[in-house]
């Protein structure tokens, strides 16, 4: 397997009537195809604006980033349209792609069937529960096909308890679909339970600290809640803990 986005030096300044603020400074990471990688860093220390980078919303100041591969991007409120039901929340990016083929439709269909949500494929997003519009949210990236997901602390906006289903709901998409995927979060159980490799990133300006790779699963089949009850968890937890100021972690 191959690097499938790669950052090289990345850094990126700010410029308004104030002056400038540099948020991201000589930043490095990669992402291997297949893999889950977790940008993990304190609230406010760039880890959205290195997302829009990847996505070509925003023209980094310093540095190169190569990304091998279309983007499918998941936020971190649903963005559902009330007005649509689910089935025309999820087809929306292949409508504003002219890509509403029969072949998308059918793969949309059994996208819906194999994770539970073909039943509500006709209800409005006001008759769901947060978890299931997020799953919603990530058929309507995964229904463009993307080979790269970006998940910008897709679970904040959930209860706790909530949070952690959805997380499992969300691994077992992203792994059966076989996606290579980048999640942004602050949470450090979050980072080691849903990923192969976690970046822990500094505060602003941030840069790259460290990079660990996350061996917790002997048995592939693991869940992310699975995996907080392996005892070398918790080793991970104190080596990242540790990464960070007692002013950096919320």
């Amino acid at each position: 397997m191959g690097n499938i986005v790669q950052v090289k030096n990345l850094s990126m300044t700010f410029y308004n009537k104030e002056g400038e603020l540099q948020v991201l400074n000589d930043m490095n990471f990669s992402l291997e195809e297949g893999e889950i990688l977790t940008l993990l860093g304190p609230s406010g220390c760039g880890k959205s604006t290195i997302l829009n980078i990847l996505t070509k919303l925003l023209k980094p100041t310093n540095g190169d980033v190569v990304v091998n591969g279309n983007i499918g991007y998941m936020f971190q409120k649903d963005h559902l349209l009330e007005w649509r039901n689910i089935m025309d929340n999820i087809t929306l990016g292949l409508e504003i792609q002219k890509k509403k083929t029969p072949e998308a439709i059918a793969r949309v269909e059994e996208l819906l069937k194999t994770y539970g949500l073909w039943e509500f494929r006709n209800m409005f997003p006001k008759e769901l529960s947060g978890g299931m519009r997020q799953r919603v949210a990530l058929i309507r990236t995964l229904s463009v096909n993307p080979d790269i997901l970006l998940l910008d602390e897709p679970f904040s906006a959930l209860d706790y308890q909530t949070r952690l289903l959805v997380s499992d709901d969300v691994y077992k998409i992203i792994r059966n679909e076989n996606k290579s995927a980048i999640l942004v979060t602050h949470d450090i159980s979050e980072a080691i339970s849903m990923s192969d490799k976690v970046a822990v990133l500094s505060k602003r300006p941030s840069t790259v600290k460290d990079i660990y790779t996350i061996n917790l699963r002997e048995d592939k089949d693991l869940t992310p809640l699975q995996t907080r009850k392996v005892p070398k968890f918790q080793d991970y937890f104190d080596k990242l803990w540790k990464e960070f100021d007692s002013n950096e972690v919320k």
